[in-house]
């Protein structure tokens, strides 16, 4: 007896951890870290974070997978006033940039690339830590998952309070794969069955 039918079922690892010198895959999504100022937290959390007009690696969003060095940001900003945001992210195509003035340094994203990459102790003078720099061309691709406040218990359970709010950006889900969405999903309808289906369902079969 013969079967024909068409489908695909997937396993999705979507938490990503790597030392933090080692380099980021194309495609993959990984937890990384933002440091950042109270009130600029909550714009974060109910709006999405927004590109920067410039900085070391051009325009975009600067995060890390070093929680250390989120824990450093805003520089010269009071302990009671930093909040580090945990965030998941879709790298998309990367490019390494590991040297100053690098040929690319400020023209990555022009050339087909999504995010930058800083290795750590990688020598650049713009990075004096030596810790790793990610910098992500499109905010969309960003997606907060909880807030740390060291300092003040009763600023970071609000943090979280807003994080779970049903209307902030990060809730967003897919209708058909119900997966948070970080862009857009591609949803159509299936070439051999005709239902309607998103590529990143765990599960579709069609006989």
């Amino acid at each position: 007896m013969s079967l024909d039918f068409s489908g695909w079922e997937v396993r999705y690892d979507d938490d990503h951890h790597l030392d933090t010198n080692q380099e980021p895959q194309s495609g993959r999504i990984y937890t990384m870290y933002h440091g950042t100022r109270v009130q600029t937290a909550r714009m974060i959390i109910q709006n999405g974070f927004q590109q920067s007009n410039d900085g070391m690696l051009g325009p975009g969003v600067y995060i890390s997978r070093d929680k250390k060095k989120a824990q450093r940001y805003p520089l010269s900003t009071a302990l009671n006033d930093k909040v580090v945001l945990k965030l998941k992210v879709n790298v998309g195509k990367v490019k390494k940039i590991d040297q100053d003035n690098h040929p690319m340094q400020k023209t990555w994203h022009s050339q087909g690339y999504d995010t930058a990459w800083v290795p750590p102790k990688c020598g650049m003078k713009a990075v004096p830590s030596g810790l790793e720099e990610d910098c992500v061309w499109d905010p969309k691709r960003i997606e907060v998952v909880d807030a740390e406040h060291e300092a003040d218990a009763t600023i970071q359970a609000e943090l979280k309070a807003l994080l779970k709010k049903p209307n902030n950006l990060n809730s967003a889900a897919c209708p058909i794969c119900k997966r948070k969405m970080n862009l857009p999903h591609q949803i159509q309808a299936c070439w051999q069955c005709g239902k309607t289906v998103c590529p990143f369902m765990v599960k579709h079969v069609c006989r």
